[in-house]
């Protein structure tokens, strides 16, 4: 048979093999969008599959018709290797391409924009991670399949495969970082530890779980910021997860008031501010008294929300609505800084210092005056002049006329 065939012929073949392969490609995707026809999501989820589906079929093709229509030969077997081994890209394309849309199909099921979102997200964050697992795998699979191909490296892999136990070990211990990192990204998956827009506490940081990756784990932090976070920091730190089982959540807002305040009043601007918005979830909805030190009480506010987000608007609304409640209607009850003068108690001590005749020189009312030690401790009578002497010494003219004053007077 083969000396009939023409030196076009394989070329002719080719063609029409690549023409077979794109009109089979359009049957199959159309085929299949009939027979899923009640799922629209599927519509643009399977152009990912068309460009690898039409490569698959039509290298195949090509290389049955290489086949038919060529023979053994030095240039046909390179082509051939070279058609086989963009066959399995092609192939692991297409598997890729297939997961991407099982991954849409099943998520479509579950949406996330509802209130109870959490079976969702849950299942949102297992399928995410298990279509980068899949993806890995093909990939490797791929390469490996490609690489044996090669008759050098076939050969080769013998010898590996004696020291594979000294590369593996030596394998473990420079990837061990990496390893536990990809443990742990499986842990955080499948334990359901932490799920995809979780509303999370870490680093002393707010904020919602946005992507889980085998290796890191990324945290949009309330101002735009984005934390990035290795896989172990989830499974050996602790953090909060405010939903972990449900998103309701409740919070505080405190005042230090004066002791005029209006209690009952407050409690009942407290019902009105909350009757009248949609932030409050009615769960809970109190006013007490928890500590009435150092001058102030303190009033705690204690309500509840949906969630993270609904919370803290319904706080500052109440923060802002009982502010302007006291200063308006009760500005005494805003806090005060009390501060009483206590007079001083009469002394009953009756002094025994005699009266300073106004014509005494000059000097010695100024040394009385200037001398503070002199004038608290050693003055009043003759003996505590003489007491006075014993410690300053004798040698001072102002406390010799001065003695001769009061003796003269006494």
């Amino acid at each position: 048979m083969q000396e009939f065939l023409t030196p076009a012929m394989p070329f002719l073949a080719m063609a029409l093999a690549v023409a077979a392969g794109l009109v089979l490609s359009w049957l199959i995707r159309k085929t299949v969008l009939r027979l899923n026809r009640r799922r629209p999501e599927l519509q643009a989820t399977s152009r990912v599959a068309r460009l690898p589906l039409r490569m698959a079929l039509c290298l195949i093709g090509v290389r049955v018709a290489l086949v038919l229509t060529t023979d053994d030969g030095g240039w046909r077997s390179a082509v051939d290797h070279l058609l086989l081994i963009a066959l399995m890209g092609s192939l692991a394309w297409l598997a890729v391409a297939v997961l991407l849309i099982v991954e849409a199909l099943v998520l479509s099921r579950y949406s996330v924009d509802v209130a109870d979102n959490r079976r969702a997200r849950r299942l949102r964050t297992q399928m995410i991670l298990a279509r980068r697992i899949g993806v890995a795998l093909i990939v490797v699979l791929a390469l490996g399949s490609v690489m044996l191909t090669f008759p050098a490296i076939q050969a080769l892999g013998a010898g590996l495969l004696a020291s594979a136990g000294v590369i593996s070990i030596v394998a473990g211990l420079a990837a061990q970082t990496s390893l536990v990192n990809v443990f742990a990204g499986m842990q955080l998956a499948f334990t359901d530890a932490i799920r995809v827009d979780d509303v999370v506490v870490v680093q002393k940081e707010w904020g919602r779980i946005e992507e889980i990756t085998l290796t890191y784990v990324v945290v949009h932090i309330w101002d735009d910021r984005r934390l990035i976070l290795p896989s172990t920091y989830f499974t050996t730190t602790p953090f909060e997860n405010w939903t972990r089982r449900q998103s309701e959540v409740m919070g505080t807002v405190e005042f230090d008031l004066d002791w005029r305040a209006p209690i009952e009043d407050m409690r009942a601007e407290l019902r009105t501010v909350l009757d009248g918005t949609e932030l409050w979830d009615s769960r809970v909805g109190i006013l007490q008294i928890t500590d009435a030190t150092n001058g102030y009480v303190r009033v705690r506010i204690l309500v509840s929300a949906a969630d993270s987000a609904a919370l803290f608007d319904l706080r500052c609304l109440i923060r802002e609505a009982m502010v302007t409640f006291l200063q308006q209607g009760h500005p005494e009850s805003l806090p005060h800084v009390r501060w009483e003068p206590v007079p001083p108690a009469p002394s009953r001590e009756i002094s025994r210092q005699p009266a300073v005749d106004s014509r005494e020189p000059a000097p010695l009312q100024a040394r009385q005056h200037s001398d503070p030690q002199d004038s608290q401790l050693f003055t009043g009578s003759v003996e505590a002049i003489e007491r006075s002497r014993a410690f300053t010494g004798p040698g001072e003219e102002v406390f010799e006329d001065r003695d001769k004053t009061l003796s003269a007077r006494n």
